[in-house]
């Protein structure tokens, strides 16, 4: 059996002996492409000769891929039988170029992998930044028809409130057509993730029974538009948090949370404001007995430092400035750039500690969870929220002594 010749979108190696040269292979192909095709077990000019598959091999292989190339991308890996021979069949895309391994950058031209020039690297970074932003600005498959319109109708009714916009509901075409959100009849990628009620967008929230990630005592997934998921998760973290009660004289006590709320919520929602959607990731919240971790799937900007929005009052840099502008008008989001400086403000207002952290492939903003000694718990638990489609999340108590 023979697959043909290999081509720009297209890279056979013998075996995963070549896991390596396949790494500069792939990085070609999304540097030229955003995609690309490889076959372990089938030789460069197209003929099939299969290789020894393990249990292991798979698993390799996305590892490799995970750790090797920058920034992160998600491949497709499964075992083929072709002519009867195991194969192994890796899939690939991803629109973050340029893409590196070890530090090499490669563009694939025809068959081959040539090394990218440094007068080629500057132009594909000034494409990169001229275009920050543009995924948003992009057409979805999604129409108004898929709108949540009890959910676009409270958000109106709450940016008019707010006195930002001067727009009634109507209905949904004129509403979203007003806020710039719509191609026609299709949701642009913004109206998509804000206002549709079917998308794969997700959230992950998980409670760790200690310090470390290892055995978790509740772990949850919820889909929906941001500001459901914005909603889901305060009230995750609310119903998971010791909360304290003060006493100032008077017959009425105040509940007090370990960690600020308003500091909460300002995280959340950058999270999903400054989120790299491309990537594919969920947002997560991670609760251990020490901390609360907040994760964004979107790296910092790149030759700045979580300091230099605190400190010198540089001008937000937004991933997603159309998503950042409803949210604006909504007073979801209190100004633009701001959203740092504020969670400071909170945490050093309740003597809170906390931590942002660049890592590899998104941010995170860490709260540190004050002694439970120092407090004194209230034997309820937090105020339920209401969430925009009127559920609630519920505390869990169960105990699934995994592994994550």
């Amino acid at each position: 059996m023979n697959l043909g010749m290999e081509t720009e979108y297209l890279e056979f190696k013998r075996s995963t002996s070549e896991l390596k040269e396949a790494m500069l292979s792939i990085c070609a192909m999304l540097n030229k492409h955003q995609r690309g095709e490889l076959y372990f077990g089938v030789k460069n000019d197209g003929t099939v000769i299969g290789q020894m598959v393990t249990e292991d091999t798979l698993r390799d292989i996305s590892q490799k891929i995970q750790t090797s190339i920058e920034p992160r991308i998600y491949a497709d890996v499964k075992l083929i039988n072709l002519d009867g021979k195991s194969c192994i069949h890796v899939s690939f895309e991803g629109n973050d170029t340029p893409y590196f391994t070890n530090g090499i950058a490669k563009i694939r031209m025809s068959d081959e992998d040539i090394t990218i020039s440094p007068l080629k690297l500057s132009e594909i970074y000034r494409k990169k930044y001229t275009q920050f932003g543009v995924w948003e600005l992009l057409v979805s498959k999604k129409t108004i028809d898929e709108v949540d319109e009890d959910l676009l109708n409270r958000y109106i009714l709450q940016a008019k409130n707010s006195g930002r916009i001067v727009i009634d509901f109507t209905n949904k075409e004129t509403v979203l057509n007003q806020l710039e959100l719509v191609d026609g009849k299709f949701l642009l990628n913004a109206g998509k993730v804000l206002f549709s009620s079917e998308i794969t967008q997700d959230l992950q929230m998980a409670i760790f029974a200690t310090t470390e990630r290892l055995t978790f005592n509740d772990i949850q997934r919820y889909h929906g538009p941001i500001l459901r998921l914005v909603d889901i998760a305060e009230n995750y973290i609310k119903s998971n948090i010791h909360w304290g009660v003060e006493f100032d004289g008077t017959m009425q006590r105040k509940e007090v949370p370990e960690i600020p709320i308003n500091a909460i919520r300002e995280a959340l929602l950058n999270s999903f404001c400054h989120k790299d959607f491309s990537a594919g990731e969920s947002n997560e919240v991670a609760i251990y007995k020490d901390r609360i971790e907040i994760y964004n799937p979107g790296e910092f900007p790149e030759g700045f430092e979580p300091e230099n929005f605190i400190d010198d009052s540089l001008r937000s840099i937004r991933r997603n400035p159309l998503i950042a502008r409803i949210l604006y008008f909504s007073k979801d989001i209190e100004s633009f750039g701001t959203g740092l400086k504020r969670i400071k403000e909170e945490c050093d207002r309740a003597k809170v500690r906390y931590k942002f952290k660049k890592i590899k492939g998104g941010f995170i903003v860490c709260f540190y969870r004050p002694s439970y000694k120092s407090l004194q718990v209230a034997p309820q638990v937090a105020p339920q929220v209401e969430l925009l489609d009127n559920q609630q999340v519920p505390t869990t108590e169960h105990v699934l002594q995994n592994q994550i």
